[in-house]
């Protein structure tokens, strides 16, 4: 077994992830003072938002303007989600830090979610990444490979179908590589077995994993990964978020969770889980009426464990 790692970053994506997933829409003054007031806290990666159209996703409209904001945060690595080639060049034209091609692992989420094939995703990869190469842009590309351990709509996903695609976005142009629990599907067990499989194929360009809560097992799941050297997970303030696609699939990891955990397992994560939960605080307020999760704000910081010095 491979020693945990002594790092982790934590990459914040209820601004993306959580808000999109919500009926409330967030102003964009008060998403520019989470974002500062989470860099404050220590983290150092933040997905903002996506580049999807607006009537679509209205949470989403201003992801140029707070992408503009976050570039102002020395130290912030700024990601979008990018669901398509036009998504990409607002991406590119924005200076995003990086965009994330999401890959549906599914065939029949795939259609619901980006009326594509997964196939036809890993061909808009190509026109991307020839996209980011023509202008000489630096944007990192990541692929997502979601729904990577089952889907609600069509069932069973096969761990060789996942491993084919993340080969095939690899293949498109990638720089690098992430696998998801869409639906909240995985379990330990499940999670050695696929990324000891993942990182086979991709090394170190496997970088992220991103578990949902939904069924009580996404800290479970990240220490699976850990325990394997993976250090880089996704995490949502307050554990919102969710699938408008996967019916039931509430909740992603809640960062301040995932962060003690880390903590508490002595991997340093240079976050301030004070700061943290005061932050979560305020969120949890903007958005009365919204499910939230999480379990850390309840009880507080055990008194025997010291605090992040930032």
């Amino acid at each position: 077994m491979t020693p945990l790692p002594s790092r982790a970053v934590i990459r914040e994506v209820g601004l993306r992830d959580g808000l999109q997933s919500i009926q409330t829409v967030v102003s964009t003054e008060r998403k520019c003072e989470w974002i500062a007031e989470a860099v404050a806290a220590g983290q150092t990666e933040i997905e903002v938002g996506s580049f999807v159209p607006p009537k679509l996703l209205p949470q989403m409209a201003d992801t140029s303007d707070v992408l503009a904001f976050a570039k102002t945060l020395p130290g912030l690595k700024a990601s979008v989600l990018v669901p398509n080639l036009k998504g990409a060049e607002r991406a590119i034209e924005g200076g995003a830090h990086l965009m994330i091609l999401p890959l549906s692992a599914s065939h029949a989420h795939s259609l619901a979610n980006l009326r594509k094939t997964p196939d036809e995703v890993v061909d808009e990869m190509r026109r991307i990444r020839a996209a980011r190469d023509a202008e000489g842009s630096t944007t990192l590309i990541e692929g997502g490979v979601g729904t990577a351990f089952g889907c609600t709509i069509q069932g069973q996903v096969k761990h060789s179908e996942v491993l084919r695609l993340m080969q095939a976005l690899l293949d498109a142009g990638a720089d690098r590589v992430s696998l998801a629990d869409t639906v909240g599907y995985a379990d330990p067990a499940s999670v050695s077995r696929l990324f000891e499989q993942a990182l086979k194929i991709a090394g170190d360009r496997f970088c992220c994993g991103h578990f949902h809560d939904t069924r009580g097992l996404a800290l479970a799941n990240v220490f699976a990964a850990l325990q394997l050297g993976v250090n880089r997970f996704d995490a949502s303030l307050a554990g919102i978020g969710g699938c408008p696609h996967a019916p039931g699939a509430s909740g992603n990891a809640a960062t301040e969770d995932l962060a003690f955990m880390l903590q508490a397992s002595g991997i340093h994560t240079g976050l301030n889980l004070s700061r943290l939960l005061s932050l979560r605080a305020k969120v949890v307020g903007w958005l009365d009426g919204e499910p939230t999760h999480g379990t850390l704000w309840r009880a507080g910081l055990p008194k025997t464990m010291a605090e992040a010095v930032l």
